[in-house]
């Protein structure tokens, strides 16, 4: 991954200016079939079946990464995917992506433009035919990117967290845990004798090479999972940004019901501890009408109760539904 470090080099963003940077960006990007793309003042995308959803996300230096731990090609995966996660929280296909750049003057271009290649493999990787469809670039003291995502429902209703009910099996897909890990991790190991990020630090402790690191920094969400799970009859749907537990809460305080999490089998528990307050996997957290077979990744990890007193329980024990803000009161453990 060093390779992706060498974007720190080259003439700037300052020196160059607007209309080259723009051409340089967007020639690496991926193009997708929009109507009409980047180029005018707005681009024209088709809403096949009328509709259309539509999110949008910011990452901001400092407190949602760091240059120190992830190379720009990282941080452009990680834009792209964390949008993409959100349009297949609600049963549809991404199609199209907006984004948009402010960063500091003596911003060297090639980072903008390694930012650009980590869009794209993200693209490719985990929603072929979508594309970016358009943007804008602007100047900041903070490097901040702001990514607005779309998707078609292909005909289908939207899932929404409200709509879980009692009886409803609870299941997840992708991967949950490697993140908040990966981000224990750097903190750890990744930081300078006066506790600052350091790339140095990073490589030296091995932390480089950690898988868990490598979900931090790139999460891999199962995209195509969410339009299956809306085919399939999912009753309630949300993507698993801020951990389980706080991500259930919202779910169970939508659907005004209470989530239960299976208890341990003999293998350990269904869920850890990493796991349940852990974050920024994205994966996805959905409700089947009982009976449904489980489509694609998503497997079985509770079942919905009628409203109680708590949002979740385990073993009818109240779990707290907290998530992990690594950068607010971080206190060196996930979870």
């Amino acid at each position: 991954m060093d390779a992706t470090y060498d974007a720190w080099a080259g003439p700037t963003v300052g020196e160059l200016g607007e209309l080259v940077v723009l051409d340089r960006i967007v020639r690496r990007l991926p193009a997708g079939a929009p109507l009409l793309g980047p180029g005018d003042d707005c681009a024209v995308v088709a809403a096949p079946d009328g509709r259309f959803v539509v999110t949008t996300d910011m990452m901001v230096h400092g407190p949602d990464f760091r240059w120190a731990w992830s190379a720009p090609e990282d941080v452009g995966w990680k834009a792209a995917a964390t949008n993409l996660s959100d349009v297949a929280a609600m049963g549809a296909v991404p199609t199209g992506l907006v984004i948009a750049l402010a960063a500091p003057q003596d911003t060297p271009v090639a980072v903008l433009e390694s930012f650009a290649d980590g869009v794209r493999l993200a693209v490719d990787a985990l929603a072929p035919g979508c594309g970016v469809v358009g943007g804008d670039l602007s100047t900041s003291s903070a490097f901040t990117v702001s990514v607005t995502a779309f998707g078609d429902l292909e005909g289908r209703a939207p899932v929404v967290r409200s709509g879980a009910r009692p009886g409803d099996v609870l299941a997840v897909s992708g991967e949950l845990g490697p993140a908040a890990r990966g981000l224990t991790r750097l903190f750890r190991e990744g930081v300078d004798a006066d506790g600052e990020p350091s790339r140095e630090a990073v490589v030296a402790s091995g932390a480089d090479t950690d898988p868990d690191v490598g979900r931090q920094r790139r999460p891999v969400p199962p995209i195509a999972d969410g339009p299956r799970a809306a085919s399939a009859g999912a009753t309630a749907m949300l993507d698993l940004s801020d951990g389980l537990a706080i991500d259930a809460g919202r779910l169970a305080r939508a659907s005004r019901v209470t989530l239960a999490l299976d208890e341990a089998s003999g293998s350990g528990p269904v869920i850890d501890e990493v796991a349940l307050h852990g974050g920024e996997d994205h994966g996805l957290l959905a409700a089947f009408p009982p009976g449904v077979p489980l489509p694609g990744g998503f497997r079985r990890i509770g079942v919905v109760l009628d409203r109680g007193d708590a949002d979740l329980v385990r073993g009818g024990v109240p779990v707290p539904t907290t998530g992990w803000d690594p950068y607010a009161d971080w206190d060196g453990a996930a979870g």
